[in-house]
């Protein structure tokens, strides 16, 4: 990389460092204009960056306005920024009145290096990087965002803190169209959106991460879901239905109660071995092996392509909770391939190109990228099952599949399965936020757990390869990001309602009821507004919950027995026969027409 682009505000680590050296200046400028707060912490993230603060007063907006103003001050005095380092008790010397900050310093490991970050009179303690003076910022295309509470460390038995949000960037220009961007995004969220437009909605008493479906989004879903066990079907699928618990010696099996205990739902004590104790299933892996182990199998069985929509459940912390993204409970297209060897590359492939066509046919790949999530050998924490030589292999077949597939890719390392590398699409939703919708995953290791043998073609036991996969990964999380995709307007093929007829009058009303019987017959989602109001407020309101078409009926169409529909973007379709406008859902319809 040439040193202009190391110094681009379009190089990540670059971005990152100028994010970084920003949230020192916030920081600065707080102990500027109110000196009794203290410091927690303050990083980088994907779209800006935050500082977390313990104030004896609620940050406001005229507080946040201020601190805009001293961030730009500080910016234009070009203070040097310098790095040095301190041994321990040193350390906690000049961080004595800042009780976070010795915490963090407490921590740290003996011999570990002690670094800080001094600008002017301002010292920060932080492993950097950082720019070499805050001149580089510009002070005036700088946003402090938002301010909301956060637990200290993320944990709910810390004290709570105030975290400021912000953003920046090297051009006043830039600012300006990031927070248009925003604007928007936030007329898309669908946690706003899809309360708004009664697709789902949550309840305290059933708890956070719990949402309930309404009619529209449990209409939604089951569209989806059924589309994709028919095209599963189609690709050679076999369905299954397995239970939503099991007891901890499946898990114990599987590696999920060493590897992912903390994550489960479980009923019983997990410490007493004189009882049974049930977990309710975070993944359905190794339920879907005992359709495999139900009888001896041949290498002329293999691949076996299972599929089952998933109900999981896993036990996210209470912070991570966010609308239909981020849930305790949620569905999903799960598969799992139970292959030879040979047949890895060719089926990993089918994994793949039917991730894309789904993703494709519900309008969200183009706003994709791919991952190749690999195992870390120095992980502390002994995430990974197997040896190096397991994985190193693993990893080998998995790059030459991507690099033969074409597929481009970044590399993330400590991002792997516990028995496997895989890859995981990312979305990318309205507000820049990455999270992974679908994954496929290469598994060499957890058939031999299980005894999950057939016999080759010599006569011989042999252990098969095993792929799990999504197909259109989270059916709560899909319909999220397809409500912010679309602004609430979803294609008329998944909208859970596609026709609304408004009667013009009275006299109308058993018109509309018969057409909408015709159409209900051919498989449409119809509804008639029977309500005695103005046609004008009938089309708003059908307009405002983005029904796709809506269709007036009055007199002269009675006369003519014909119906005027009118799409909720191309405005009126002119008066047609019904027969006509079947034809015309039809197409837009059994196509999948994204409109």
């Amino acid at each position: 990389m040439s040193e202009e682009n190391i110094y681009s505000f379009e190089n990540p680590e670059y971005r990152k460092t100028y994010w970084h050296t920003c949230s020192h200046v916030l920081a600065q400028a707080v102990k500027r204009l109110y000196p009794e707060v203290k410091l927690a912490i303050g990083p980088a993230i994907d779209n800006g960056f935050y500082y977390d603060f313990d104030a004896p007063f609620n940050f406001s907006q005229e507080h946040l306005d201020a601190l805009e103003a001293e961030m730009r001050k500080i910016c234009k005095e070009k203070l040097k920024v310098e790095r040095f380092e301190l041994p321990r008790a040193e350390a906690k010397a000049l961080m004595k009145d800042e009780p976070y900050k010795l915490e963090l310093i407490d921590d740290l490991p003996e011999g570990e290096t002690i670094s800080f970050y001094k600008q002017g009179e301002f010292t920060d303690l932080c492993a950097g990087p950082h720019l070499d003076s805050t001149g580089r910022i510009k002070g005036n295309a700088i946003k402090l965002t938002q301010c909301c509470g956060a637990y200290w460390r993320g944990d709910s038995n810390r004290k709570m803190l105030q975290r400021i949000y912000a953003v920046a960037f090297p051009k006043k220009e830039e600012l300006d169209a990031y927070l248009e961007q925003q604007a928007e995004a936030l007329k898309r969220d669908h946690n706003k959106l899809g309360r708004e437009l009664e697709y789902f909605t949550t309840v305290d008493v059933i708890g956070q991460g719990l949402p309930i479906l309404l009619p529209k989004g449990a209409k939604t879903i089951q569209v989806l879901q059924r589309w994709v066990e028919d095209e599963e079907a189609k690709r050679g699928y076999v369905l299954t239905k397995t239970p939503f618990m099991a007891k901890r010696d499946l898990y114990r099996i599987s590696g999920h109660w060493d590897h992912y205990r903390d994550g489960m739902f479980i009923l019983g004590d997990p410490d007493d071995e004189e009882k049974d104790c049930y977990a309710l299933r975070p993944m359905t892996c190794p339920f879907q092996y005992q359709v495999y182990l139900n009888r001896a199998r041949s290498y002329r069985d293999l691949p076996m392509r299972l599929g089952e929509t998933s109900t999981l459940f896993r036990n996210e912390d209470s912070g991570e909770m966010h609308g239909l993204i981020r849930v305790r409970q949620f569905t999903i297209s799960e598969g799992h391939l139970v292959l030879r060897p040979d047949q890895l590359e060719e089926e990993f492939k089918g994994c793949l190109d039917l991730a894309k066509y789904c993703l494709g046919t519900v309008g969200m790949l183009d706003n994709c990228t791919f991952r190749f999530s690999q195992w870390d050998p120095a992980n502390p924490n002994n995430k990974y099952e197997g040896t190096a030589e397991q994985w190193e292999y693993a990893q080998s077949v998995m790059a030459k599949i991507l690099d033969d597939l074409d597929v481009k890719y970044e590399i993330g390392i400590d991002e792997a399965a516990f028995y496997g590398p895989k890859l995981d699409i990312q979305y990318h939703n309205v507000f820049g936020k990455e999270d992974t919708i679908v994954t496929i995953q290469i598994d060499m290791l957890l058939a031999q757990r299980f005894g999950m043998y057939y016999t080759d073609e010599n006569g011989e036991k042999a252990l098969p390869y095993i792929i799990h996969r999504t197909s259109l990964g989270c059916y709560e999380r899909t319909l999220a990001y397809l409500i912010e995709t679309y602004a609430g307007a979803l294609p008329t093929w998944m909208a859970p309602e596609q026709v609304r007829f408004l009667p013009v009058t009275d006299r109308a009303c058993d018109y509309c009821a018969d057409a909408a019987k015709q159409l209900e017959a051919e498989g449409f989602r119809v509804e008639v507004d029977y309500r005695n109001e103005k046609i004008g407020k009938k089309i708003r309101d059908a307009q405002m919950e983005k029904v796709p078409y809506m269709v007036v009926v009055g007199d002269r169409d009675m006369e003519a027995g014909t119906v005027s529909p009118r799409h909720r973007a191309d405005g009126d379709l002119g008066a047609m026969s019904l027969a006509d406008f079947k034809k015309l859902l039809h197409e837009v319809v059994d196509n999948k027409e994204k409109k």
